[in-house]
């Protein structure tokens, strides 16, 4: 696996908590996650994730937000061009971003990777929405002693 880091790898030394979602979530578990995410940003604390779903999306979206540090994991090539919301996090120092493909595209075998990488460097995980169809649910089981509180 090729690993590629942009920003402050410091970030890495941190106490990091994962957020993995399901791509179908219920509406009221989306108010949940965005209470979570509101209180992560809030104590600012470390999240790390590959913020792919709709919903990873979202909390990505509150956590830029605040001022804690964010670490993003893509299943696909670095950013050739840092998208304009990630820039200022970038600025600040507060963000780290790592590719852990050398693909031009995420395909579902890249994502699996980044999701196992971001599994393995957390110190806890929040998996959101998994079903034994889930993508996710082998991961759930694999790192049941990482588990932070289920939504």
């Amino acid at each position: 696996m090729t690993v590629e880091y942009l920003g402050n790898q410091e970030l890495l030394k941190l106490r990091k908590t994962a957020f993995l979602a399901s791509s179908t979530i219920s509406s009221e578990t989306v108010l949940q996650v965005y209470d979570w995410a509101t209180e992560m940003r809030n104590r600012g604390e470390c999240v790390v994730s590959g913020f792919s779903s709709k919903l990873e999306q979202d909390v990505l979206h509150f956590l830029l937000k605040g001022s804690q540090p964010i670490i993003l994991v893509l299943g696909r090539q670095m950013y050739r061009d840092i998208p304009s919301e990630l820039k200022e996090a970038l600025a600040q120092n507060r963000l780290l971003m790592i590719s852990v493909s050398n693909a031009t595209r995420q395909s579902k075998a890249t994502a699996m990777a980044r999701n196992r990488y971001v599994c393995e460097m957390a110190d806890r995980i929040l998996f959101v929405g998994v079903t034994e169809q889930s993508s996710l649910y082998a991961y759930k089981n694999k790192y049941q002693n990482k588990l932070e509180k289920s939504i």
